[in-house]
């Protein structure tokens, strides 16, 4: 007789429950993000919608209350693209602890002129890494006293095929908006691996792990107005392409599981099950390119030369 196990399979439709949990979601008002903060709401989790826009992060806010009654939802004004905001937005939580952070938020340029961060820096890589980056400094206090914290980083697949210039990190000799989006999500990508190793290292209870929500599309996702309205026009043309991607409500379902799941651990690749582009989540290989340390470290400087802290450190706020 095979032994009973005492953890049910993961369903992403019963999630377990999480009361007294505590998790700030960047970029939760729209995409992705939306659908992590509506998904954890329901298990109890109060959850902290970061946004740079009030006014959608509200309606967002409202949108969930509608759907998870009794949700503990609220909003901070988060600013990823002004280094210099970001304390203040920590300070405005208002929580004791962090259980979780899932670095969701993202700018993606699809046309030229390149454009830059308050900071001079290149806009999707200021934003989408750096920020974090910075960000994730700012939050160690608050993670470190949680008994179990988590850091999770939501990359992209289409930074499977990129590969980081490291002598050009702000595309400034020849840039092209797609590559640059994708330069900045394996850059998240090896931040978050990177982070995971240091705060082993210094022997800190936080884990970092990094997810990626395979092919999610707005096509495929079902509406939540006025959050995200799908036209039956929409949903009929996107049929076929259902075959092999998925809506933004499944994409959100590796970083759900990333928070919630104890069988997960640090330094993880989380995806997708079917070709690492839709379905429930699963644990995949490290990508061979995200497997070299040397150039995960060569980031790690350059970043933290950039933003002038160090997250995966000693010396983070509060803690001597």
């Amino acid at each position: 007789m095979s032994p009973v196990s005492a953890t049910p399979p993961w369903n992403v439709h019963r999630l377990p429950g999480a009361d007294g949990r505590v998790v700030l979601v960047t970029g939760g008002n729209a995409g992705i993000g939306y659908f992590v903060a509506e998904q954890l709401s329901a298990t109890g989790t109060t959850v902290v919608l970061g946004s740079r826009d009030p006014a959608k992060a509200e309606i967002a806010t409202a949108s969930i209350r509608a759907r998870v009654p009794g949700a503990r939802v609220r909003s901070v004004r988060l600013d990823l693209a002004d280094l210099s905001s970001l304390e203040t937005a920590v300070g405005s939580l208002e929580v004791e602890r962090l259980d979780a952070v899932v670095h969701n938020a993202g700018v993606a340029l699809d046309d030229p002129p390149r454009e830059e961060t308050a900071d001079g820096h290149e806009l999707m890589f200021g934003t989408n890494h750096l920020g974090h980056f910075a960000l994730t400094w700012w939050l160690m206090p608050l993670l470190s006293a949680a008994p179990a914290a988590r850091v999770v980083t939501m990359g992209s697949f289409a930074a499977k095929s990129e590969r980081l210039d490291l002598d050009d990190l702000q595309s400034r000799k020849e840039y092209r908006p797609k590559r640059a989006y994708g330069r900045s999500k394996l850059a998240q990508m090896y931040f978050g691996l990177e982070l995971d190793r240091r705060l082993r290292a210094a022997g800190g209870s936080v884990a970092s792990v990094v997810v990626h929500p395979g092919g999610a599309l707005d096509s495929l996702t079902p509406s939540r107005p006025p959050v995200h309205v799908r036209t039956t026009g929409a949903r009929l043309g996107a049929a076929p392409a259902a075959l092999l991607l998925q809506g933004k409500h499944a994409g959100a379902w590796p970083a759900v599981r990333a928070v919630l799941d104890p069988a997960v651990r640090g330094g993880q690749l989380w995806g997708p099950r079917v070709f690492g582009l839709r379905g429930e989540p699963r644990r995949e290989p490290v990508w061979n390119h995200l497997a070299d340390p040397s150039v995960a470290e060569r980031l790690w400087d350059a970043s933290r030369d950039l933003t002038g802290v160090d997250p995966g450190g000693l010396g983070r706020p509060g803690l001597g």
